[in-house]
Parts: structure tokens; sequence; C-alpha cells
């Protein structure tokens, strides 16, 4: 099917109704309206697998019947369209309800790290940049390798991150062995979790959307949700310490989970990030 076609053709032909309006939200996203009075959200993207992998993802974490997110209705190579979540106010038991949720999810696992959802694709995205779920079984050593690396790399060559800055990212990668903390079996991640993949629900439930779905280390989401701020973070995290207890430790590693998210928007959105990195690799090597 062309992906040129319009979000409410998109729609009418993944849901098998008649679409009555369309809203669009961003050059990407689309509030579409049915003839039996629903509204879904269909979402265009061009890349090569880049529904495929988002909507193999949300089922792989509805898979695991803990957090909720949006249902898929339906997808083609460039469209997908999901139920729309209808949105209320953050709140303490909602964020302690998530974080239980949460909980669940990553202890629902994943056969390797790296592993991507089942159907999902090998090479798959991050917001706009590469993913590559290669598998691994050593979380330092997978890590550094496919989700430290490959971002360092790409700000050098982009100009906004120094080679002499690059050696200190590259020394926390050296010395990961010794900052990750105990090994853990790979957990099943959202992969992207930051505040605005988090969808506070009118019901008082949270729905997580857009993933980056993959096998990895529980205390990269978290990591993540600290960095770019989440409401009731600390009744979120509270409650998930309840279902799920972290290792001894995990507050002193958090900058070292959140240099894979800060490289890779230092590659996305450039300098302001790459000094977010550095300064979050000088203090993982001060811990």
């Amino acid at each position: 099917m062309p992906s040129s076609a319009s979000p409410s053709a998109a729609a009418a032909r993944l849901t098998g109704r008649a679409a009555t309006g369309e809203r669009p939200l961003s050059g990407a996203v689309t509030l579409v309206d049915l003839d039996d009075g629903r509204t879904v959200v269909v979402k265009h993207d061009e890349g090569a697998g880049a529904v495929r992998a988002e909507a193999a993802g949300l089922r792989w974490l509805a898979g695991a019947d803990a957090v909720r997110v949006p249902d898929v209705l339906g997808e083609e190579p460039y469209w997908l369209v999901t139920e729309r979540v209808e949105e209320g106010p953050p709140g303490p038991r909602a964020a302690a309800g998530f974080g239980r949720e949460l909980a669940a999810l990553h202890l629902a696992g994943a056969p390797a790290l790296g592993s991507p959802p089942p159907g999902g694709p090998v090479e798959a995205r991050i917001g706009l940049a590469p993913l590559h779920n290669a598998t691994g079984d050593d979380w330092p050593r997978w890590y550094a390798e496919h989700r430290v690396l490959p971002y360092l790399r790409g700000a050098v060559d982009a100009g906004v991150l120094r080679p002499a800055e690059a050696a200190v990212v590259e020394r926390v990668c050296e010395r990961l062995p010794a900052l990750a903390g105990p090994a853990e079996p790979p957990a099943r991640l959202h992969g992207d979790l930051w505040n605005g993949n988090v969808l506070w629900g009118a019901d008082g439930s949270v729905r997580l959307i857009d993933p980056a779905a993959h096998g990895g280390h529980r205390e990269t989401d978290l990591a993540m949700l600290r960095l770019f701020g989440c409401p009731y973070l600390e009744e979120v995290l509270a409650a998930y310490r309840e279902r799920a207890p972290l290792a001894d430790g995990w507050a002193g590693r958090v900058g070292v989970h959140q240099l894979f998210p800060l490289l890779v928007h230092a590659v996305l959105f450039g300098r302001g990030y790459a000094e977010q990195a550095v300064a979050a690799a000088r203090e993982a090597l001060r811990g």
C-alpha cells in the first residue's frame, strides 16, 4: 500500500470502519474519528521496519500482562493504528500502580540482552536513531558494545563530542565490570522510557507508548525515567522496589545507565546532551 495514503484512509483499511474526521497531533501522528464512535491514533513512519518494530514492541509489552499499552488495531509497512488513551492528571495512586506494573513488566524477562520482541526486527530505532538489537549474555560487555560505543562514535563523528571527552566515556566502558553491580537476568524493557512516552490515563492507569523494546537491564528504564523527569517519580520507585527490590548501590549506578539515552540524544540533538553524557561518565567514575 503506498505510503502517501491519508491517515483516514489507513484507519479505514486497518479497522474496517469508515473515517469521519481527522485531527493532526504532529507531522507523523493523527487522531482519526470512526463511524462507530471511536477515535484512534494513526501513526505514519517511512523508516524501514519502524512500524513493525513498534507494533511488535507494543504486543510484547502487552504480553507481560503488567503495565498497560494501547491496543494495536492494525499495521501496514508505513502505518500503525492504535487505540486512543483518554488522558487525565497524574497522581500518587496512579504512580504507585505504575511502579508495581513496571516491576512486573521487567520481571517478565527476555530471552537475552538485546533480544528484539517476537516478530520485531534486529535493526530497529530509538526515536530517530538506529538501534541494533544484537544479543549477548554479559551486561557490561553488551552495554558497552551495543548501547554506548556506537552512539559515542556517532557523536564524535558529528563533532558534538571532543575526543578527550570521549575518552572519559571509554574509561567508564572499561570499568563497567566493576561499576555494573551484580548480574541480573535480562529484563523486558520499554527501552525509551522518558516522560513523553508515559500516558496518565483518565481511568487512573498509566499506559506506555512508542517503545524501543528489547531485553536489557531494568535499571536502564528507571534511569531514563529519572533523566527526563516523571511526575511522582519517588512514588513510582518506592512501589517498584516493593515489588522488585533493586540491588544495593542502584542509586549510584544511575549515571552509568543514563549514558545510553544521553549519547543517543547527543547524536540526534547536539552538544548540550554530549556535555551531560560526559558529566554522567565523570560522576560514574568518581563513584
